[in-house]
């Protein structure tokens, strides 16, 4: 009858089949998702880099970070040697002076000098002399991604942080050298120049690509970049302010012993450890198995420099003087560590000694011969930087067969003039200015009090 509903009749067979596909739907459903979501992983996986790609920046951004925390320990290491070795009576100025040059190296760094440094293959003011002024060091954003990194090397960030630290370094240099006579605003004055301007600038012609790395001059860490260079700096400001009273008289070397011989023991410590950031961090890189391997024979030719450095300034002060002078031993591990820092990588153990020790025996023949001349260096940071500088950097073709001798004393002579000329217009200027240096009764007193108004050791009587 029309308008009346008959419900199909369904044999058991069909019913049976109906009940197993709704059974199997939810199956099917949970299989196709599990599909898409292992695709979409395979996608994800697919786009992300690789260890292989990203592991050396990796590896060379922490090489970076890690040697230069070491180096800036060696601020402490030069603060430490400074405190021991000038009088007591100046040593709160002398500390208070590495310090001021630390703080003052990270901002002008910043400010100017990476840029004069670093300026890239188009960022030249004066092709390969004279680098990009007034390019303040910027860093990568917050959480960046392996997409936008290049890969090709290290983060910005870790690069100029470890390159700031040598500046400061070769501040230090300084310091040490002119203590007990000079005036602290001069000084710091004088660092401001030099670690915005005259490091960038002379270091830029061989780490920056200049004219010097053009023309084959090597220089690894810095004998000549960073310890010459301040050595020069020093010797110019020694020159213009003129010895300590009483230092030399009468055609005598009155000796001026340092207050403190274990903080100068320590600070030697404090460098020699600090050394292997500033060498081993030089290799620049650290993504593969031979860059890694290099390190570690950086650091052990480093050590080994040191260690014959040492050794051979005591015998020779037992040889010359009847007695070991701990003084002597002590500049005599630096001066060895300054020697290898041209070409730490090549030489093997036997030839990092033999660096080493012809660098302890410069920093003890070196001194009487600055006595000589009436130059008073304190803390002997010119024969330990300089003349050590000197050595380590002409003795690198011994070892590292693409060099040549007269590259590197082309090299050498190039940096040694240009640093010692500007440092001692800037000297001059600052005296005929300011007057670089105190007073006769402020020296006689010492500059703790005189400059500071405050006393290292209060409770004991000045010396």
């Amino acid at each position: 009858m029309k308008g009346t509903f008959h419900p199909m009749t369904i044999s058991p067979q069909k019913a049976l089949l109906v009940g197993v596909a709704v059974a199997l739907l939810p199956a099917v459903a949970f299989a196709q998702d599990t599909a898409t979501a292992e695709a979409a992983t395979d996608a994800v996986e697919a786009a992300a880099p690789t260890f292989d790609q990203i592991g050396p920046y990796i590896m060379t951004t922490l090489l970076f970070l890690v040697g230069g925390f070491l180096v800036m320990w060696m601020a402490a290491g030069f603060a430490m040697l400074e405190a021991g070795l000038v009088r007591s009576k100046n040593v709160t100025t002398q500390l208070t002076k590495n310090v001021a040059l630390f703080g003052i190296a990270g901002i002008m760094y910043w400010l100017i000098g990476y840029g004069i440094m670093y300026p890239g293959d188009d960022g030249w003011t004066i092709q390969g002399y004279l680098g990009n002024l007034f390019a303040p060091a910027t860093l990568e954003p917050v959480g960046l991604s392996a997409a936008d990194a290049a890969l090709d090397y290290a983060s910005t960030a870790s690069d100029f942080f470890f390159q700031l630290m040598f500046c400061a370094t070769t501040a230090s240099i300084v310091s040490g050298t002119l203590a007990e006579r000079i005036k602290l605003w001069p000084f710091l004055i004088f660092t401001v120049v030099l670690t915005g301007i005259l490091y960038p600038i002379e270091a830029s012609w061989q780490w920056g690509g200049g004219w010097l790395s053009e023309a084959g001059f090597y220089d690894f860490a810095g004998s000549t970049l960073v310890h010459a260079a301040g050595g020069f700096a020093a010797l110019a400001g020694a020159l213009v302010l003129g010895p300590r009273i009483g230092r030399f008289k009468d055609g005598r070397v009155f000796p001026m012993p340092g207050s403190n011989l274990a903080l100068a023991t320590l600070g030697t410590f404090i460098l020699w450890l600090g050394w292997f950031g500033f060498n081993g961090g030089s290799q620049l890189a650290a993504g593969t198995v031979g860059d890694i391997t290099d390190v570690g024979r950086i650091f052990a030719n480093t050590n080994m420099a040191a260690s014959a450095g040492a050794v051979a300034a005591m015998i020779l002060t037992q040889l010359m003087y009847g007695k070991v002078d701990l003084t002597m031993l002590l500049n005599g591990a630096l001066a060895g560590l300054v020697s290898i820092t041209a070409g730490p990588l090549d030489p093997s153990l036997f030839g990092a000694l033999l660096i080493g020790a012809i660098g302890g025996i410069i920093a003890v023949l070196v001194v009487p011969m600055l006595d000589k001349l009436k130059i008073d260096d304190v803390v002997g940071a010119i024969p330990v930087h300089l003349v050590a500088g000197f050595w380590g950097t002409m003795v690198v073709p011994f070892n590292s067969p693409d060099t040549s001798f007269v590259t590197q004393f082309i090299g050498f002579a190039a940096i040694g003039i240009f640093m010692f000329v500007v440092s001692l217009v800037v000297w001059l200027i600052l005296k005929a200015v300011t007057g670089i240096r105190v007073s006769e009764e402020a020296e006689i007193n010492g500059l703790d009090v005189s400059e500071m108004g405050m006393e290292a050791y209060p409770e004991f009587a000045k010396g």
